[in-house]
Parts: structure tokens; sequence; C-alpha cells
């Protein structure tokens, strides 16, 4: 019986899929420079196939010495394997780029002291693209890849040097194009991106949506949430979820949250932005010590708390306990943030880029408005802290539609893909 027949015959049990996330674990705490949607994807992703009976074998580079580099965090069996490639410490992206081989290299050693094999290679990134074409080419097993971002973009974006990751980012995205036998988009958006900005082979590109655990992002009276993280300091709160990187248009906000302070009709509304992302405690982080200026150059920085990196398992509370969670950013592929807010009944105020112009409903689930216009931003946000119906019906809309991108369904279409995938090759 070869695999596709067995495949069909068991939906997948026993299947077994080796996942390449190069540069980010799935495990890391949130919000730190290399970790945010994609780490949750690969996470929940894992563990939704796992209670499908397929094994995932996650393996990522090796950033710390003290952590095993072997864990069963994902349950049903499945694992996390951390690879040393050069040093055992968190490395940029250029650094990276030195040990992609030697990556591959540890990889192999593992399955073979194991006596593994798998099926299909599952990659992510650019930079672990790079890794399963090398995989691929010995062990003869087909590839899916997920970008997640796009190199064209972010340089389309970009607004310091630090952000645009060059030519040779490029030309690994279209050699994972040339090589990998699907990729998956996230939306319509990244579905045309790949078509116009890359010239792709359409044939090979599927749209299949990030999901969302509904078992533990749901709504959570506010009451209760506000307890649980601490009543802030005001009574309509905002959020914001994020990287702290000035893609994300952190700074954006800021000025928003000076604008909102100046005006009058929010002078019986005392409102606060809390922002999760990034660690106030390094003094090295430039752009976060950029935005803290900002708030005191606006005479904000009472109204905006950073709070830091906070674990996937109190993100519920802050996002009950929020009035509206805001992205304010200049690109996103996704925007797992504004679904996960979605779930939990907040609505969201977002930027009207890439996925988040699909994934929101304009005036259903949230607002949408154009990069940078301030004063849109400013009435939306207005229209939610002041229109308590308005919020509700939102609140309501929202996690109702949240509903349509739970991982049991998004699971079911990526084993669909698997399948097409083994019996093309």
């Amino acid at each position: 019986m070869n695999i596709s027949q067995r495949f069909e015959n068991n939906r997948g049990r026993g299947l077994r899929i080796a996942t390449i996330s190069y540069h980010t674990c799935p495990l890391a705490t949130l919000g730190g420079k290399d970790t945010g949607g994609m780490n949750v994807y690969i996470r929940e992703l894992t563990k939704q196939l796992g209670h499908l009976g397929v094994h995932v074998d996650v393996f990522t580079r090796s950033q710390d010495e003290h952590v095993p580099h072997v864990l069963h965090d994902l349950g049903y069996g499945n694992r996390v394997v951390h690879v040393p490639a050069g040093p055992e410490t968190p490395l940029s992206k250029d650094e990276l780029q030195r040990y992609v081989g030697e990556f591959a290299e540890g990889i192999l050693e593992f399955i073979e002291k194991k006596d593994l094999t798998y099926d299909l290679i599952h990659s992510h990134y650019w930079l672990s693209g790079l890794v399963a074409i090398e995989l691929s080419e010995i062990w003869k097993i087909p590839i899916i890849h997920m970008f997640h971002t796009l190199g064209v973009m972010k340089q389309r974006v970009a607004k310091t040097p630090n952000e645009n990751d060059g030519d040779f980012r490029l030309k690994g995205e279209k050699k994972i194009l040339q090589r990998a036998d699907k990729i998956v988009a996230a939306t319509p958006a990244e579905y045309a991106q790949l078509q116009w900005l890359y010239q792709a082979d359409m044939d090979q590109v599927v749209v299949i949506p990030p999901g969302v655990d509904i078992s533990h992002f749901y709504p959570i009276p506010a009451d209760e949430a506000r307890e649980f993280i601490g009543v802030p300091p005001c009574e309509s709160m905002l959020l914001f979820v994020g990287r702290i990187e000035p893609l994300k248009g952190l700074d954006t906000l800021i000025e928003i949250i000076e604008l909102m302070r100046k005006n009058e009709a929010f002078s019986h509304i005392p409102f606060c932005l809390l922002v999760i992302g990034g660690d106030p405690n390094v003094s090295d982080s430039d752009e976060l010590n950029r935005l803290q200026h900002l708030t005191k150059k606006y005479g904000v920085e009472k109204l905006v708390t950073f709070l830091g990196k906070r674990n996937q398992d109190v993100l519920p509370y802050y996002y009950s306990a929020a009035r509206a969670v805001v992205v304010p950013s200049h690109y996103e592929s996704f925007g797992m943030v504004a679904l996960e807010s979605m779930a939990c009944g907040t609505p969201v105020v977002a930027s009207h880029v890439g996925g988040l112009a699909f994934l929101i409903q304009d005036g259903r689930t949230g607002f949408t408005v154009p990069v940078d216009d301030h004063e849109m931003m400013v009435e939306k946000l207005s229209a939610l802290l002041i229109d308590h119906e308005l919020h509700q019906k939102m609140s309501n809309q929202a996690a109702e539609f949240a509903k349509q991108y739970r991982w049991e369904l998004i699971a079911e279409q990526i084993l669909d893909l698997y399948s097409q995938c083994l019996k093309e090759k």
C-alpha cells in the first residue's frame, strides 16, 4: 500500500511530517523580536494534526544550551527538536544564513540516530524553505511551504535599512517557489502578491488561512478579565499586541493617542493603551527606547504602558478586558492578533493592509483604516469607546465570525493539501 492509499484509508493516521522552523521556536514566549503569529501557527497546527493522528517533528535551531534538545510539549507524541547550528544563542537573520547547511546536517544526524523517515516536509519562512530544499533532495519527498511574510512587501514598507533583508532573501524566496511542490498563502492578498510580484506558478499556490483555538480564545466577562490582569488605570482600555518593530506602526498609534488626549470628546472617557510585546527590561532595544521617548515627547507617557512579553495563556484575559484591539501595521500577511481578539469578542481597529483587509469585516467585526490616516483612526476608536450598543453588537459579531477559523477546520484543509501533494508526487 503506497502512502496516498494509506492516507485515504486512515485520514492521515500514521503520516509523518517534518516541520521546519529554523529561526524561531514555536514554544517561545510571544512578543520577542522573532516571535509572533508564525510561532502560534506552527504550535497550534502541530497540536491539531496530532489530534488527527499525524506525527509531526518540528525542527528549530537551538538558541539556549540549557534547554533540552527534544521537548514533548505539543502533545500526541509530537516533538520539538532543537538542533545545534552555530552558537546556541539568538542570532540575527544575517548571521542565521551562515548556518543553514549546518542545521540541515543536524536534522539528518537526528533522524539517522532515531531511524526515522518522513512522508512530507512542511517549512515555514524563507530560511526554513532553503533547509527544506536540501532535505528534500536527499529524502526525495515533497515540500509544502508557507512564507508568512514576503521580502518584496517588507522592502516596500521598510522605514529603516535594518528592516530590509536584502537581495539574498528575495533570491531565496524565488528559489523556494521554483522548488516547493505547494505554497500555502494565508489570504487572497498574499496569493495576488505571489502572482504579480514573484510571477509564481499559481497552480502550486493554495489559500488556507491560519486558525484560532476557540477553546482558548473566547469571550471572558470584562469584569472577570479586568480583575485577573489587575484593573488598568482607565475605564476604557485599548490594547496593542505584537513585536516591537517599525513595521507594526506603534509609533503611529502613539501619535493617535496624543490626538485623542487633545480631543474634547474624550475628556469624560478615561482611556489608556496597554502594549504587549518586547521587553522593557532590556536596555539595548533601540525601537522600544524610541517609542518610550515618543510617549514623553507627546506627553502621553501616563496613558501608554509597556508591559513586555506575555504568555499565550493570559492573552485571552487582556483581549477580553480591552475595549478594542488596535493593529496599526504597515504590512501584515494575515493578522493573527486580530483573529484572536475577535475570537474573544473584542472588535479590532486596524490598517487596511494585506491580510487585515480580508480578515476584518469593516463595520461588522471592527474597522479598517487607510495606513497613517490618523483622523479616521481616532473616529473609529471614538465610536467603539463611546457607543456601547455598537460595541456590543460588534463584539457578538466578531466572536461568531472567528468560529469559521477554528483550528479543527483549518487542520482538515491542511490534511487535504497533504493528500493532494502526496498523490501528485
